[in-house]
């Protein structure tokens, strides 16, 4: 008997020399989820390398590869990133071959600094993209006719997916996985991992709490309180009521626990939490304004333009293109 389901998708994760060992461990184990207990299994999972036998990852790690078929045909194609990036970037055979697997896959992706070996193949050329934060300066000084997008979790541009460092490419690899199998089974996934919260891609790679640095716990009770309630009047004199303190006085404390002013500081959560709201729901602008504080989405476009150069709407139809 005949099953009617598709097809294994044929997912091809590429090393070499010094990658990055949750570059690849990280995709792997996300697809891996959606395979147990379901018949024929949605994925199967190959690692390749440019003559297959071992390969070593930047921690000293050994592991087992697959030499890259002649006429290899994939569904996705992930390239690892890492250290080794530094110098497959001037690999000429490595990079001949990345266009040809790319040439015949309905996908190209790649984790971390695999995205500028992508960028080295000349394949995001005229293309929106990203990568680690750390490698994003270089990407953009080599690369000019990429546009990097530094502050991106991954990025789609067509049938090229870029994503920041490391466990970013766990996001990424949830997002594929919605996009071929449907939300629910990608949220089962995130689950599966005890991943708290799949990070959609326009997300920041910063959150604006690592931006804090606490002195001690004093206000973390308050710092929670004032992220579940953004709508609220959060000026100095409410929350110095707030922790029995005198505005002076708090304002003063405020500062040497957490480096910021308490405006500075709520004035990041705010647009943080706008921009999150934006770039994954459907809610109008006017109820995202209200519900982080802005008030009005006048005032929240100026912030927008201030902090991204770009207005809400063009971020929310970048995230959905």
């Amino acid at each position: 008997m005949f099953s009617d389901k598709p097809p294994s998708r044929e997912i091809g994760l590429l090393v070499f020399e010094d990658f990055q060992l949750l570059d690849m461990a990280g995709p792997s184990t996300v697809f891996e989820m959606p395979m147990r207990g379901i018949a024929p299994p949605p994925y199967a999972l190959t690692v390749y390398s440019q003559d297959g036998g071992q390969v070593r990852a930047s921690c000293g790690i050994l592991v087992q590869t697959a030499p890259i078929p002649n006429g290899l045909a994939l569904d996705t194609l992930i390239v690892s990133g890492g250290e080794g990036t530094r110098a497959a970037m001037h690999d000429e055979s490595l990079l001949a071959d990345i266009r040809a697997l790319s040439g015949r896959s309905r996908r190209t992706t790649s984790v971390c600094s695999g995205a500028i070996l992508l960028a080295a193949a000349g394949l995001l050329d005229g293309r929106r993209a990203t990568t680690h934060w750390r490698r994003c300066p270089d990407m953009a000084r080599h690369f000019p006719a990429v546009q990097v997008e530094a502050d991106r979790i991954y990025v789609r541009d067509g049938k090229f997916w870029t994503s920041a460092g490391i466990s970013a490419g766990i996001d990424l690899a949830l997002a594929l996985v919605e996009d071929d199998l449907g939300e629910d089974i990608a949220r089962a996934a995130a689950r599966e991992l005890v991943v708290h919260q799949r990070r959609h891609g326009g997300q920041s790679q910063f959150s604006v709490m690592q931006e804090v640095r606490l002195a001690s716990g004093r206000f973390d009770n308050l710092l929670s309180w004032i992220r579940a309630h953004l709508e609220e009047d959060l000026g100095v004199d409410a929350l110095a009521l707030r922790c029995g303190m005198s505005p002076r006085n708090f304002t003063r404390v405020f500062k040497a626990e957490t480096g910021t002013s308490p405006a500075r500081l709520i004035g990041k959560l705010r647009l943080e939490s706008a921009r999150h709201r934006v770039e994954t729901s459907t809610a109008s602008l006017q109820e995202i304004a209200k519900a982080t504080g802005f008030g009005d989405p006048d005032r929240m476009r100026l912030a927008f333009l201030r902090a991204y150069g770009q207005p809400p709407m063009v971020l929310r139809r970048q995230r959905q293109s």
